[in-house]
């Protein structure tokens, strides 16, 4: 079993807001949840300013996250890190970053 980096996530997700200032300069969410028996997303909800989901699909910055988001699961997963089922990417003023959370947490779930 791999050994978890603890910074990995934060990196991609500066990454991914470097690539993308004008969606993550308003303030923004997204809700997630993994499937119950397997380590892969299977939904999310977003909370964004104005029109920007618009913004963030047609850009190509949904699918990017989401892909993000399917791999921080894959990853914690495969590295055995708690919690790995659920939690809340928040965005600002151009930075990112994420909040996991217990199981259950969310209305996802």
């Amino acid at each position: 079993m791999p050994n978890f980096d603890q910074e990995f996530e934060n990196t991609r997700l500066a990454m991914l807001a470097k690539q993308y200032p004008e969606i993550v300069k308003v303030n923004g969410e997204v809700v997630f949840c993994a499937e119950d028996n397997e380590d892969r997303l299977s939904g999310t909800r977003w909370k964004v300013e104005a029109d920007i989901f618009e913004q963030a699909a047609e850009s190509g910055f949904k699918v990017h996250l989401i892909e993000l988001l399917d791999n921080f699961i894959q990853y914690r997963g495969k590295c055995a890190e708690l919690p790995k089922k659920e939690g809340v990417v928040r965005f600002s003023n151009g930075k990112m970053n994420i909040n996991w959370l217990p199981d259950g947490s969310t209305e996802l779930s």
